[in-house]
């Protein structure tokens, strides 16, 4: 599974947490910043990385910010995109199994190194259900593609 990292400033060091945890558990991971702690705009990471996974050039992406709120608005503009702001791993695993999240959002100031780590296991270990959270989803994508008609 290939899965696209990204955060500003206030999430670069959990980023790279979870970067050296997934690179030892085997995935594929394509950082795309940042590389350090000076200050950038979480949009532009949050963007680029939605633009990855929408484009099918990652399966997934997890994304991080100071509280993973800003940078979770950000990539949840981007078409095709459900990204998930967890704080525990019970979200986590709803987040996939309910809503197919494709990314997950964590935020650096928020949760500790060891229940991030947690997070992202139980994110990426399960599946979505499908059945009736099916046709939630498209619900969803149907609010989603109505923003272009109601111009």
């Amino acid at each position: 599974m290939k899965i696209v990292l990204a955060s500003d400033h206030g999430g670069f060091e959990l980023k790279e947490e979870i970067k050296a945890h997934l690179i030892k558990k085997g995935y594929d991971v394509i950082d795309i910043g940042v590389k350090d702690t000076q200050s950038v705009d979480y949009p532009d990471y949050g963007k680029r990385a939605a633009l990855m996974v929408a484009g099918q050039e990652a399966d997934r992406g997890i994304v991080v910010c100071g509280t993973g709120i800003g940078i979770s608005i950000a990539a949840n503009k981007v078409k095709g995109i459900r990204c998930a702001l967890c704080t525990n791993e019970y979200m986590a695993r709803m987040s996939r199994m309910h809503n197919n999240a494709n990314m997950l959002a964590l935020g650096g100031r928020v949760v500790g190194r060891g229940l991030a780590l947690d997070i992202v296991d139980a994110w990426l270990s399960a599946e979505f259900e499908g059945g009736r959270h099916e046709i939630r989803i498209n619900k969803i994508m149907d609010i989603e593609n109505s923003k272009d008609e109601e111009k």
